[in-house]
């Protein structure tokens, strides 16, 4: 069998409708309808022909109907259907059959007495003649996953403007100053779609069953074409409502790169952690701390949950730099910051300043270690001494030996006494820690910091220079795929996603849509953009499940001293 709709390509006229088929090539016709089956029109037939199929929201026909209108046939092989090319392709479609819909004519007699006949009704008033046809109706049915996606293609034998009014169940589309063959169908999906004849042109109606449709036209030929993605799991998070973002928050899509974007007067961005070894997805971080959008952070052990890079949060610094690689900064009023600084913690008292060499739970007699105390984690060990000092604080406030659990939010100093002697090793000796950023640039007053990279985007130019990170181009982290990232643009804070691609083609986008500065965070299965009610990386409907856990995010919290805005 045959779609219908494809026909007239072959020089077939037609009517689309389950109801009352018609096919007409040169003087010789078909015509079906349920209640009758197939009939003949110029010719006779030679046998009983199958009757049409509705498949996929499309009507079939079969190919013996073809051969009976005389349609040259090339080739008919499993592999190759050919026909000759026609001499001209219909551009009308076919009215409805003349001998369908006909009734008695009224006026009879009973007895002597005459029965009068019927009053006629008042007869319909004619429609006008428009020169613009919907010729057919073409829809298919996609699953990904959980996702449905459904197009109806309605194709016009010329210009037509289109008008679409929503309704709570579906849409209608009107279609100025085009005639259509009134009928309706129920499609694969379940929708329904009708088709009305108006004053004004065709009305297209579908009912959508909750999903959510877009609309757009083509030409050459001319098309309007609806797409409506269903969601048939609920659990599985909907892509970004840009009709339903919160104030101050801007949404763009440019292809496949998708740009949040937020008013600094109203957000501003910080660095959000799971506990020590854990990871949880981004939405429940936004969520954590009163958030409105997110996206994950720096790369990570995929085994420990443990950072790579560095991290730090209310100005401690909670995991250590690599040293090497783009850095995301965040000062306490909201401002962005990017470089490469080579932070460490430094410890000053009466007469000496010490560097500490790293930050992490694990003791090394060796060095001086760092680590923020989250109330389960143990330092130390046997023969080394511990020194907990509170943030801030200009004093030791614990020096012990052994085995350790700092409590939460405590620093930690951790160090062999005759390595280090000249650090204290009683509470309440003079002791100062400070987190020295070793970078220009505002780094001083930053608080929270996250590093990822590579660079993409600096001043608007693409700025990638893998070799300077220390990026192997040749391994998976530099391949083609989910990429995300955190910049500027236009002077807000702003989340990109990329719905695949390169580093390379990542940054290009970036800088063609205006970003000044972004840093790439950790791409691929972890990339996440989320906003309050949904996920940019779901990608429309071609993506479903957004990401992995993570240890750590970016999150845009709304400001303390932030006045009343309106809507965007």
């Amino acid at each position: 069998m045959l779609p219908l709709w494809t026909l007239p390509r072959l020089g077939v006229t037609v009517r689309n409708d389950p109801v009352d088929v018609r096919l007409l090539l040169g003087t010789r016709e078909l015509r079906y309808a349920p209640a009758t089956g197939w009939r003949a029109v110029g010719f006779t037939l030679s046998a009983k022909l199958p009757a049409p199929q509705l498949t996929g929201g499309s009507l079939f026909v079969p190919l013996t109907a073809l051969n009976a209108l005389g349609l040259q046939v090339l080739a008919d092989t499993p592999a190759l259907l050919d026909f000759a090319a026609p001499a001209s392709v219909p551009a009308a479609t076919l009215p409805p059959s003349p001998d369908l819909g006909q009734t008695p004519a009224p006026g009879p007699t009973t007895g002597t007495a005459p029965v009068p006949a019927p009053t006629p009704s008042p007869l319909p008033q004619p429609l006008p003649t428009f020169t613009v046809n919907l010729d057919t109706v073409r829809v298919s049915r996609t699953l990904h996953r959980t996702v449905e996606v459904q197009r109806v293609v309605l194709e016009l034998s010329g210009a037509a403007a289109a008008s679409v009014a929503r309704l709570q169940n579906g849409l209608t589309v009107t279609l100025s100053g085009v005639s259509v063959t009134p009928g309706t169908q129920t499609l694969e999906s379940g929708d329904t779609l009708s088709l009305t004849q108006s004053p004004q042109g065709a009305v297209v109606g579908l009912t959508t069953g909750g999903g959510r449709s877009e609309i757009f036209t083509l030409n050459n030929p001319e098309r309007v074409v609806i797409d409506t993605t269903t969601y048939l799991d609920g659990a599985v998070p909907p892509p970004v409502d840009p009709d339903a973002l919160p104030d101050g928050v801007a949404y763009r899509q440019l292809g496949g790169l998708h740009l949040l974007s937020f008013d600094p007067a109203r957000y501003q961005p910080r660095v959000v952690s799971a506990p020590t070894g854990q990871a949880s997805g981004v939405a429940d971080l936004v969520k954590r701390v009163g958030g409105v959008a997110g996206v994950n952070g720096g790369y990570f052990d995929p085994g420990t949950h443990l950072p790579v890079d560095l991290v730090a949060t209310g100005g401690l610094m909670t995991a250590p730099s690599l040293e090497k690689r783009a850095t995301l900064g965040f000062t306490a009023q909201g401002d962005t910051l990017f470089g490469y600084p080579r932070p460490r913690y430094v410890l000053s008292g009466a007469g000496f300043s010490v560097t500490v060499n790293s930050v992490r739970a694990k003791a090394d007699p060796s060095l001086l270690t760092a680590f923020v105390g989250d109330g389960r984690t143990r330092v130390g060990a046997d023969r080394l001494t511990t020194l907990l000092v509170a943030p801030g604080a200009a004093a030791v406030g614990s020096a012990l030996s052994g085995v350790v659990t700092p409590p939460a939010g405590t620093l930690a100093f951790t160090f062999d006494p005759a390595r280090f002697p000249q650090l204290p090793r009683a509470a309440g000796a003079p002791l100062t820690a400070t987190l020295n950023w070793r970078a220009d640039g505002g780094w001083d007053a930053a608080t929270d910091a996250l590093s990822a990279g590579p660079l993409l985007v600096q001043g608007g130019r693409v700025a990638l220079d893998p070799a300077r990170e220390g990026f192997n181009t040749a391994a998976s982290i530099w391949r083609p795929t989910r990429q995300v990232a955190f910049g500027t643009l236009a002077g807000q804070p702003t989340i990109a996603f990329l719905e695949h691609g390169s580093p390379e083609a990542f940054a290009a986008a970036l800088a063609k849509a205006g970003v000044r500065d972004a840093v790439r965070l950790d791409s691929g299965s972890s990339a996440t953009a989320f906003v309050t009610g949904g996920y940019a990386n779901l990608g429309g409907y071609l993506n479903t499940v957004w990401s992995r856990p993570v240890p750590n995010a970016i999150v845009l919290v709304p400001r303390a001293d932030a006045a009343p805005a309106a809507r965007r």
